[in-house]
Parts: structure tokens; sequence; C-alpha cells
């Protein structure tokens, strides 16, 4: 048993923060509250003077996928032999022993969903892990938590010579992988117990189910308008659901994206536009979309950015005119309902896991201390 005390409390829940005690029991928030009587041999972490947060949450990235000083060895986030390959698991090409977690760890980022790349129209499943373990079965808060797809300049480039060279090809692919998928849904729902009526099996349509089924989304990399669109269009012809990744032009649609509701991710929005389609990045587009009534959640994409500056990504957003709340959410609440595991982080709650920031100030301020971090209650 553990309990955070006299702590200034930023739950994300509350706009307004609170001073007050947060007892931690089996790596759980038990209660939350102010002078909370605990028991003899109770670990007792004063937070006089301190501020108190949620673990921050990543939402999108490949942390664990594209190793540290690797060079191609450790690059294990895009399949570069197939286009449409939804069958692979992110988990499969997780390395926990990576430096990367850790330092992600340490600057209290304590939940990431990662997974493949956008080399491919579908390149498989992202999952939701937290960032300390030597396993990755035991790092998994949920599995798998979307599909990945992918609009734009990364498919057509990595493909231009082999089968695919524009962005019609890449809708119309995604299009009939998912109209496939369905067909094979049907008959073999159809056929029931009866082996010998079954679709033979196919691993690639079979891993498409559980987005028909609406089970998980579509996490769809679009950063230029009318990618997003196109995105958008086709998760409606096929009904399934749909988040948004990058968003790089949300701030010039930003009414029509909030009209249709859609979780919005944006980022990496840290240096230079490397390719035609960043060319609007700016760290106004999260509280511009915000404001939009949007639900936003703030990415580093990693290893773009490296994983530990995922609060003062937040914190530049904040300097572009970004609301201090909503930047907070964006790293905490919101991208955990992105993901799907908000039953389980991304605020303060009792219920919850113990994932808690200790800070000698706004972890979105540059010269703000994180003095301690707790990943399922363990001071890491």
């Amino acid at each position: 048993m553990l309990c955070i005390k006299n702590g200034l409390i930023h739950d994300a829940v509350n706009r307004e923060a609170y001073k007050g005690d947060i007892l931690v029991e089996n790596g759980k928030i038990s209660a939350i509250g102010r002078d909370i009587s605990v028991t003899e041999g109770t670990e007792i972490i004063d937070a006089e003077g301190l501020q108190v947060y949620p673990g921050f949450v990543e939402a999108h990235c490949h942390l664990g996928l594209d190793n540290y000083a690797c060079g191609f060895e450790g690059d294990d986030y895009n399949e570069m032999t197939d286009i449409i390959c939804p069958q692979l698991h992110g988990c499969d090409g997780i390395y926990p022993q990576d430096p990367t977690l850790k330092m992600a760890a340490e600057g209290g980022v304590t939940c990431v969903a990662t997974g493949p790349g956008s080399a491919n129209v579908l390149g498989g499943t992202f999952v939701a892990i937290k960032t300390v373990g030597k396993r990755v079965d035991k790092m998994i808060v949920k599995d798998p938590i979307a599909m990945k797809c992918a609009f734009g300049e990364n498919p057509k480039r990595c493909y231009c010579d082999k089968s695919c060279s524009c962005r019609m090809d890449i809708a119309s692919k995604l299009r009939e992988t998912l109209k496939r998928a369905r067909d094979y849904m049907e008959r073999k729902e159809m056929a029931g117990e009866d082996i010998s009526k079954r679709p033979v099996y196919d691993p690639k349509l079979e891993a498409l189910i559980p987005v028909l089924k609406k089970e998980i989304p579509l996490k769809a990399h679009a950063h230029r308008a009318d990618d997003i669109f196109s995105a958008i269009r086709v998760a409606k012809e096929c009904d399934v659901r749909l988040t948004l990744e990058h968003v790089t032009d949300g701030s010039l649609i930003a009414e029509e994206l909030a009209e249709e509701n859609y979780p919005v991710a944006v980022g990496p929005t840290f240096g230079h536009a490397t390719k035609l389609e960043l060319i609007n990045k700016s760290f106004e587009t999260p509280g511009i979309l915000a404001k939009a009534g949007c639900q936003v959640s703030i990415i580093t994409d990693s290893p773009v950015i490296p994983q530990q500056y995922l609060a003062l990504c937040a914190g530049f957003a904040v300097q572009s005119g970004m609301d201090e709340f909503d930047a907070l959410k964006a790293i905490t609440i919101n991208p955990a309902r992105h993901i799907g595991v908000d039953n389980r982080v991304g605020s303060l709650e009792v219920g919850k896991d113990a994932d808690i920031v200790i800070a000698d100030g706004s972890p979105l301020i540059s010269t703000t201390r994180i003095v301690k971090v707790l990943i399922d209650g363990n001071i890491i």
C-alpha cells in the first residue's frame, strides 16, 4: 500500500486542481481525498509543494518497434513487401529492452498505443502497452486496439514501382479489401458449424473481422485534408469505426471535423515539414480543433519526436493558443479514450491504474522536473 500525501492534484477530469491525497492498493487508485488515514506500514510519498498528474498517454507511436541506435536491424514497424497486410500484430514487433521505453517512462509517459507504420494501405494492428516491463505479454493493456491503414504520400512512395502510385488506388485497395472481408465474414457465419461450407481460411480477411464487427476502429494515417475526407468516406461506405491520425490540415477543416465527431490525434508537429503533405503543420492546430469541439490528442509519433517529450509538445500547443486544460487532456484522458483504454488510464480516479506523475511544476514547461513516476502503483 502507498499513499501520496498533500499534492496538488490535476486529475484530468476537473478543470481546477485541488490539494489532496491519493491512496494506492494493489496497483489501483483506491481513494482520493483530504487527510486520508492509512494503516501502519503504508509507504508515504510526501508531495507537499509538488503537482500530481495522471501518467501521460500517447495515442499513436511506434515505440519499441523502431529501436534506438539500431539502424535496419532495429526497424520492425513496416513490412515493405506487401501493401495489404492486416494480419500483422504490432505486439509481435515490440522490443521491451529498447532504451526508448525507459526514456518514455522517465518522461512520465506510462501508456502508449504502438504498432505498424504507414508504408502500407493496411499495416496490421496496434496494441496499448505500459512503458515498463521485460516481456511484452505482461505489458499489454489492450490488444488489439485498432487496425492501421494509411492514405497519402507514404503508400504512394513505398509502392510506386510495385503496385500503387496514386491516391485513387489507395482508397480503392482499402475498399476492395474491406468488402472482400465482409463477404468472407458473412460466408463464414452462414456456414456455421459446417466446415465443408466455410470459405478457405484467409489470414488477411480474418484479421479484418473485428473491424467489420466494430470491435476495433480503423486507425487512419492522414495528413492532408483530402486524405482525411477519403478516410471518412471509406469508413462510412464500409460501415466501420474510425480514428484520424496526424490530421496536419486539421486547422483548415476544423468545423467539418467537429461535425463528423471522429477522434483526432494531432502530430508530430515539432521539426521540419519533410514532405509536401506536412506543409501546414503547426502547433496551433490542436487548439483550433479543440475549440471547434473535437476530441483532440497530441502525439509524438515516436520516434519522429522522442517519446519523453510528449508533455512538451502539449506545452508548445499552449504557447500557440491552446487552453491549458485542453492540452492536459490531450496527453491524458483524450488519448486514453482514443485508443479505448480510458477505463484503466488517462485520469486520476478511483478504480483506475495507479499510473501517476509527480512533478515540481507543470510538465508542459521545459524547466519542470519530474520527481517520481508510478506505473501500476510501482515507483519506476
